[in-house]
């Protein structure tokens, strides 16, 4: 049974996380992904510590499966040839690099586009290929710092705090999958191709949804409200006698059945807590009650009090959400044999189709595994031309 985007050929100049893990979502739904890396080094995520499997770095791993492996050196005209007759048999062409780069290596749209009309451009950089900070080298710290969203993240009166997860490269990777998508849904209509243009500035900006709204339409400047909210109320993380538990209650039904499970009815019958307005304006008095009720029970006892009449749960660390029963029921933890005959564990997909059905998953490639193969079946090198080109180091 085929794929999604079976069919789909992508060149994927891109490296470390952001560019990769955009990549990584259009091989998952059957797209063959090449990824084009330097002859001799390849993606420097590959040396990235601090943890390795057989040599090869678990961070590469992470955001490189289901890909293909190609050594060139753009830099050499028999490369740019190489790379030029690839470009012919392929959909999208994908980069991270700084603006101005693919200009330079004549790997832009526009020249592109010379060679095949339908080709679809993704580039992925930290403020984009416009504005004034576009030259200026960004990575993650640095994107959701600007954002705006670092100022609010961590607990009131703290230093603000980075995200756990590396979400200033990783939302710009997503967004760039859904460009690409629409760019090929447009090019079936059309015929034309694309250039996408991905800032993992722009990118964090729209994460702000709500919250920068509140500023645009009352000046109200976020501040850090911890696991709180702003808006709604109650949902926050509470201590109990053995481990922290989160609960969302904050429509009225939810509340009432927080009060119920708690054998605190009389609360939602309070004059200070019966609607939201009346909940968020008396918030501390709510959370003071809350926060001694919770730490007369475990953790467990309360999840079995509340699971099942509202959103709660506990706050897994994160060898325990990898064995949560819902996660490897959605199969979100999959194995798949290494080149080494040894089974290696990645993270699934969350995008679950039918009747595509559940993705495969084959290991990250090696560097240059697949550049024989691939020059061989797509551009039909003869096995001598191939000897010849890498004692050049052309591949």
């Amino acid at each position: 049974m085929s794929s999604p985007l079976s069919g789909v050929r992508v060149l994927d100049l891109s490296q470390m996380l952001a560019g990769p893990f955009g990549s990584m979502i259009l091989a998952d739904l059957g797209a063959e992904v090449i990824k084009i890396e330097r002859p001799g080094e390849g993606d420097i995520g590959r040396g990235m510590p601090p943890h390795y499997f057989h040599g090869e770095s678990v961070y590469f791993l992470s955001v490189n499966r289901n890909k293909k492996s190609l050594t060139l050196d753009l830099k050499s005209q028999e490369g740019m040839d190489i790379f030029y007759r690839l470009v012919k048999v392929s959909d999208v062409v994908f980069d991270n690099f700084r603006p101005g780069v693919v200009e330079k290596l004549r790997i832009d749209y526009e020249s592109l586009q010379k060679i095949t009309p339908r080709i679809i451009t993704c580039s992925v950089s930290g403020y984009g290929q416009t504005g004034p900070f576009k030259d200026r080298p960004a990575f993650d710290l640095i994107i959701q710092a600007r954002g705006g969203i670092m100022s609010y993240t961590g607990e009131p009166g703290r230093m603000p705090v980075r995200m756990g997860a590396p979400m200033g490269d990783l939302t710009g990777g997503v967004y760039a999958a859904h460009g690409v998508m629409a760019a090929l849904y447009h090019r079936e209509k059309t015929g034309q191709g694309q250039r996408i243009d991905i800032s993992l500035l722009d990118s964090q900006l729209s994460l702000q949804i709500y919250r920068g709204l509140y500023y645009l339409y009352a000046g109200e400047v976020a501040q850090p409200v911890g696991s709180g909210h702003v808006s709604a109320n109650p949902i926050r993380a509470f201590k109990t006698q053995t481990f922290d538990i989160v609960i969302d209650a904050n429509t009225d039904k939810f509340f009432q059945e927080l009060c119920a499970g708690m054998d605190r009815k009389e609360l939602a019958s309070d004059p200070r807590f019966i609607t939201r307005a009346d909940r968020l304006k008396n918030k501390e008095a709510l959370y003071a009650i809350l926060e001694e009720v919770f730490l007369q029970k475990t953790g467990e006892e309360w999840l079995e009090l509340l699971e099942g009449r509202l959103p709660a749960g506990p706050i897994n660390t994160v060898d325990m959400a990898l064995s949560d029963p819902q996660v490897l029921a959605r199969n979100m933890v999959v194995e798949t044999t290494h080149r080494s005959g040894e089974k290696m564990k990645l993270l699934g997909s969350p995008i679950k189709m039918s009747p595509a059905g559940e993705p495969r998953f084959t290991p990250p490639p090696a560097l240059g595994e697949h550049t024989d193969q691939i020059l061989k079946d797509l551009l039909d090198f003869s096995s001598q031309e191939i000897r010849d080109l890498r004692e050049k180091g052309v591949i």
